[in-house]
């Protein structure tokens, strides 16, 4: 099978790319990156001989280049995308160019280049708001908070119809927090981790009280990898671990492994719009493709914290005051 990954130098889909190579010896993937703020060549710089790997530079949102790149592949899984909520906040626009448009282009050039090709978008929980009771399933109500999820929620409603009107293999997964090896350290887990390290304040929006469900980013790739394989055109999967913290909890817990006090937590003015609470039913992904998370919590953060430990030489050259900044939806990014 030869896969085309888009955004593949981000945080999950360089996970995804190294899990796929690993787990089918006869696999070939193009990865298409446009390096901007979220991509890092460092994190796939070890697959530049695999013969199985390869690498563009590229835009999703530029037709002719995105024509020439899906023309002779099987499958599509597309992780391109503006993910930052904070900046979201303060520059929406940037938001529409990937996430809207982007898949708009992805969408055109299978129907009209290669259409019995499978496309697997990319999503996120955060499209459905916030839930304070219960969990949303595949066919609850789209209702974005951020720039951010509504950018995301534009580019699902796309991928749908066109999968009804044109028949497109296209499939939809949304997940919850992921946290792992090379995620980007304006995010919280790594953010935590990094200015813990360094003995930077951490900085908890509001009461700290917002509750995320955590899945270890290896149980996404092979949610991912599933419906890439078995998943049914024109549906929608959610993925979810049943590991629900608070961002305090997180906070807290990352600390104690580091050794390092709560003294170092300071609370800060919330986010605008900041959703209380995230929590999907998986029920459907486990039911019909079989697949469950096989990381707790307490173990994945285990091995997030002990990654970045050990690995200094790839997120210090990304450490910035704006990255680090205990508020970055406040900047002018």
């Amino acid at each position: 099978m030869k896969i085309l990954v888009t955004g593949g130098l981000g945080f999950i889909g360089s996970n995804f790319i190294r899990f796929m190579l690993q787990a089918h010896e006869g696999c070939m993937i193009m990865n298409v990156d446009a390096l901007r703020y979220g991509s890092n060549e460092n994190s796939l710089a070890d697959l530049n001989e695999n013969e199985r790997y390869s690498f563009l530079q590229g835009d999703i949102a530029d037709p002719a280049f995105i024509k020439e790149q899906i023309k002779d592949v099987d499958a599509i899984v597309s992780f391109a995308a503006e993910t930052h909520v904070d900046r979201s906040i303060s520059r929406p626009d940037s938001f529409l160019h990937s996430n809207v448009f982007g898949v708009f282009n992805l969408l055109e050039a299978l129907r009209n280049h290669n259409p019995d090709a499978r496309f697997v978008q990319i999503s996120t929980d955060e499209v459905y708001g916030d839930i304070l009771d219960g969990s949303f399933s595949e066919e609850s109500t789209l209702r974005p908070s951020s720039p951010y999820s509504a950018s995301k929620a534009a580019g699902d409603v796309y991928v749908l119809a066109y999968a009804r009107t044109y028949g497109l293999h296209a499939m939809i997964t949304r997940c919850t927090n992921n946290y792992g090896p090379y995620q980007f350290p304006e995010k919280l887990i790594p953010k935590t981790i990094l200015r813990a390290k360094t003995g930077l304040k951490i900085p908890i929006y509001g009461t700290g009280q917002n509750v995320r469900d955590w899945i270890y980013v290896i149980d996404h790739c092979r949610a991912v990898e599933q419906v890439l394989l078995r998943g049914l055109e024109g549906e929608i999967y959610n993925i979810s671990a049943g590991e629900e913290k608070t961002n305090l909890q997180v906070a807290k817990t990352i600390l104690e492994m580091l050794g390092k006090g709560e003294e170092l937590i300071e609370f800060v003015d919330d986010r605008p719009g900041h959703d209380a609470r995230y929590s999907l039913d998986s029920s459907k992904i486990r039911g019909e493709l079989g697949w469950r998370p096989q990381w707790s919590f307490a173990e994945g953060i285990q091995k997030t914290v002990d990654w970045y430990l050990q690995n200094d030489g790839w997120w210090r050259p990304l450490m910035d005051d704006k990255i680090l900044h205990p508020m970055p939806w406040k900047l002018n990014w």
